[in-house]
């Protein structure tokens, strides 16, 4: 067995090298063959789009690049200092540099290389004087580990102030570390240090330290860095909330709070806002006070967690503002806007979130909230919000490692109303029979992505005769092995129609259930900064199957009976999922080139088109959708494997099921918080999952790795795609397991030889 693995493992790895992952299927012929065929075939145009604008409200605002010659590496924190006219912006790496607040700046300074995984960053209030800066970095990411977590102090070279040396460091503080490390640090109007800790776990508060002030975790410290108590490179504030109370730890300012990503303090009030990244459904926003229990874990915001858990010495505080998850994923805290720029967002609390690029507002009285809105839609990974000395709001990108300025959008004009059913949008001349308009070209991908046993029709709309340039997307690159994307022409639509069988197996009972839209609009600029913009849109179909109407932007659950011998009652209660189009935002990712079927790995196959069956590339460039000719004959070109083949080796069908499946978020910034990549044009040994340590909880596993080669049932990423409600793997729209995949990757798992582990 083990000299049989190491050849499919040989072969994967020479597959990957050629990308040639697949035997043609029948129907290939020469090209006179073809030509002979079909040779007059000729393109025609879809010319009845009404697919044009969005059925939203405009938002007033768009994103502008504010520097547009810096770019920075995976971004994680973007500040600024006291009499400074500096700006500083903080690598997850470790690298620390800083510029001048200039759009014409060409060159940002290093301050300091940490080489450590850094989140925090703060200036000293009198940083122009005494050249202190604070950082917190990650020492040790394994659990447990009690001292993972490091508060410390630099101090810039008198002889060059734009520089830092290691030997500066005065470590203030530590705390364990292990998942939602937090770590953002803010120097309150009192001048003291204010500190995020996260819960240092994964799934659930497992160490159940949310209520717990006995320790540091899942709380906001506050401490004096000025005047250190004796033994202590730091103090107690006397009027610190906990201080009198045995056994507390007396740095706690407020506590039950799973993951703190961002605070500040409004430059006008003091107050300090906070956002909160949730588990199962809700993201907050929350006011802080002094001794403040934010709920977690017996909450989630304003619902019940893990109700039965003991409370904490003070009473919960509700949130501000929370948002389920068909909005916000991953919020990211702001600032109160006190500048001058934008004199309608005065006094308004801008956040946003990570995962779908939405940025919000609004205003709160000390009482009740106005003015909660939407302010632009993007398709940045918000990881942060910086304040300029002047209250100016900037935004940070991690994906492109741009910075960004709201500036108010041009007024939008759309005579003609979005098509709220499916039959007025210019893709079927008739629902009622199905029936596509001229122009669309059906198409099929190499490897399916798992909806709960949904059957897929696809086609592909590009506007009159437009064109697509083949594989000319980088954006974001350097992304280490990610395939280019296809750049498609301005008002692209793709279609998607999702069917079920309520009987599996029998054709007769297949009822459509909803047809996906993803329509493109191109923005300004290069796609150096991201000139891509998709939206997605669902409509769902009507028990009569003549017409599909317009889901609302929040989605929609439909519940369908499917016939199922193995149970009780004879058949089994499936729930659909419509995502919202938030939700859409979470697969489509700017890393994975938004489409992510329409590329060259997944189409490089053979269609049966009805009259003939042609590689789907071949027939595109006959067609003239290519704006510029094959660089290769398609069998020579990038594909991916089938994996239900099951005539190819099981290494090969085991990684294009996770290439297809997991890797859109599971890549270099794809937004899957793992740092793993599940992408096929990796080696198996470089992507980080074999023997690794699970970082969001092992589930009380015992043993338990992310990839345990030859241990399927230790094996986290087999146990998340087994498992239903928290912790599945896809996250969202799915709710039925894969059982054949299920059975592929563990019997992959277990012919892997146990000597396999990660090169790094």
């Amino acid at each position: 067995m083990y000299k049989k693995t190491i050849i499919f493992v040989g072969l994967l790895v020479l597959a990957i090298s050629a990308m040639t992952l697949m035997s043609e299927e029948e129907g290939q012929g020469s090209d006179s063959d073809l030509q002979a065929q079909y040779g007059s075939l000729k393109r025609i145009p879809w010319t009845s789009s009404r697919v044009k604008g969005s059925p939203d409200p405009p938002n007033p605002f768009r994103p502008e690049v504010v520097f547009p010659q810096l770019r920075f590496e995976k971004p994680l924190e973007l500040t600024s200092g006291i009499g400074t006219k500096r700006l500083f912006v903080v690598e997850q790496a470790g690298k620390i540099f800083s510029f001048v607040n200039d759009p014409k700046t060409a060159k940002a300074e290093l301050l300091i290389d940490l080489k450590k995984e850094t989140y925090g960053l703060a200036l000293h209030p009198n940083f122009k004087e005494n050249g202190y800066f604070y950082v917190t970095y990650i020492l040790d990411t394994k659990r447990p580990s009690p001292k993972g977590t490091r508060l410390s102090r630099f101090q810039v070279q008198s002889e060059n102030p734009l520089s830092a040396s290691f030997d500066t460091e005065k470590i203030i503080l530590e705390w364990p570390s292990g998942g939602h490390n937090a770590g953002c640090l803010r120097f309150g109007p009192d001048g003291y240090l204010y500190v995020a800790a996260g819960d240092g776990s994964g799934i659930a508060d497992e160490l159940d330290t949310g209520q717990d002030i006995t320790d540091l975790l899942a709380s906001i410290l506050r401490i004096d860095v000025d005047h250190p108590d004796s033994g202590k490179n730091y103090g107690i504030p006397k009027d610190n909330p906990f201080v009198t109370m045995k056994g507390s730890r007396p740095e706690i300012w407020a506590y039950g709070l799973r993951q703190v990503w961002k605070m500040s303090f409004d430059r006008k009030t003091g107050d300090l806002w906070a956002g909160e990244v949730g588990q199962d459904l809700w993201e907050m926003i929350n006011l802080i006070q002094p001794g403040g229990n934010y709920g977690w874990s017996v909450k989630e915001g304003t619902h019940p967690f893990r109700p039965t858990r003991k409370l904490g010495p003070t009473p919960i505080l509700e949130p501000i503002i929370e948002h389920d998850h068909s909005d916000f994923r991953s919020i990211t805290g702001g600032f109160v806007y006190r500048g001058k720029r934008l004199p309608e967002l005065a006094g308004h609390y801008v956040y946003g979130d990570y995962d779908t690029g939405r940025i919000w507002g609004f205003q709160y009285d000390g009482k009740q909230v106005k003015s909660h809105r939407e302010l632009v839609d993007t398709s940045f990974r918000v990881i942060d919000f910086g304040e300029t000395n002047e209250g100016e709001i900037y935004v940070l990108d991690y994906v492109s490692g741009k910075i960004y300025q709201l500036v108010p959008a041009p007024p939008v004009h759309q005579p003609n109303p979005f098509p709220l059913r499916l039959s007025e949008t210019g893709l079927f001349t008739s629902t009622e029979d199905y029936q596509t308009a001229p122009g669309l070209i059906p198409y099929s991908v190499n490897s399916e992505l798992w909806s709960d046993g949904a059957i897929k029709d696809r086609w592909l709309a590009l506007p009159e005769d437009s064109q697509i340039e083949l594989d000319k997307i980088e954006y974001p690159q350097p992304a280490p092995a990610a395939n280019l994307g296809w750049r498609f022409p301005d008002g692209t639509v793709i279609v998607k129609t999702f069917s079920l069988e309520l009987e599996p197996g029998n054709p007769a009972t297949r009822k459509r259930v909803e047809t996906r839209l993803l329509h493109f609009e191109r923005l300004t600029g290069t796609d150096l900064v991201g000139d891509q913009y998709w939206k997605g849109y669902s409509y769902v179909w009507n028990d009569d199957q003549t017409d599909a109407e317009l889901v609302g932007s929040r989605g929609l659950n439909i519940n369908y009976k499917i016939t199922d011998t193995k149970a009780a009652k004879g058949y089994r209660d499936q729930e659909w999922r419509i995502p919202s189009r938030a939700e859409c935002t979470l697969c489509h990712t700017t890393s994975a080139k938004y489409v992510l079927g329409v590329n060259t790995l997944q189409m490089n196959k053979h269609h049966n088109y009805g009259f003939v069956k042609d590689n789907q590339l071949e027939m595109l460039h006959k067609l003239a959708v290519f704006k510029d000719p094959l660089p290769a004959p398609a069998s020579k070109m990038s594909r991916l494997a089938d994996y239900s083949d099951k005539s190819l080796p099981i290494d090969i069908r085991a990684r294009a099921y996770l290439h297809s499946n997991c890797s859109h978020c599971h890549r270099k910034w794809g937004g899957g918080n793992a740092d793993f990549q599940l992408l096929v044009t990796i080696p198996l040994e470089k992507t980080e999952i074999l023997k690794e340590l699970p970082t969001h909880g092992d589930f009380d596993i015992a043993g338990a790795k992310l990839l345990s080669p030859g241990e399927p049932d230790r094996s986290l990423i087999l146990y998340r795609m087994m498992k239903l409600g928290l912790g599945r793997m896809p996250h969202i729209a799915s709710n039925v397991p894969d059982e054949e995949a299920i059975k592929l990757i563990r019997t992959w798992i277990s012919n892997l030889p146990s000597e396999m582990s990660s090169r790094k």
